[in-house]
C-alpha cells in the first residue's frame, strides 16, 4: 500500500509561510478596537442563547452592538482621513 501524501505535490505556496509584515501588524492593531467589540458582541448573543432573553440580556446585546458601530465608525473615519489628499490645514 502506498503513502498518496509523499506523492503529492506542496498545496501550500511557500509565501505564506512567513511572519506578518510591519505593515500587516499595524493594520490588526489598528483594527482591534473594532475585533474586541465584535467578540464582545458575540459573548453577549451567546450567553442569552440558553436562556430566554431578559430586560438585562436586551441591553448587553444593544450596548454591544453600539459599541461596534461606534468602534467601524471611528475605522471608517481613519480610513477616509489618510485617503482624502490636501485636507484642511
Amino acid at each position: 500500500m502506498k503513502h498518496i501524501g509523499a506523492l503529492q505535490v506542496v498545496v501550500t505556496a511557500k509565501g505564506f509561510d512567513r511572519e506578518p509584515t510591519l505593515a500587516e501588524l499595524d493594520a490588526i492593531e489598528l483594527e482591534s478596537p473594532l475585533i474586541l467589540a465584535e467578540v464582545d458582541l458575540l459573548d453577549a448573543q451567546i450567553k442569552a442563547m440558553d436562556r430566554p432573553v431578559n430586560e438585562v440580556d436586551e441591553r448587553r446585546i444593544r450596548r454591544a452592538r453600539n459599541r461596534v458601530l461606534a468602534a467601524r465608525r471611528t475605522l471608517a473615519n481613519r480610513a477616509t482621513d489618510t485617503i482624502v489628499p490636501g485636507g484642511a490645514a
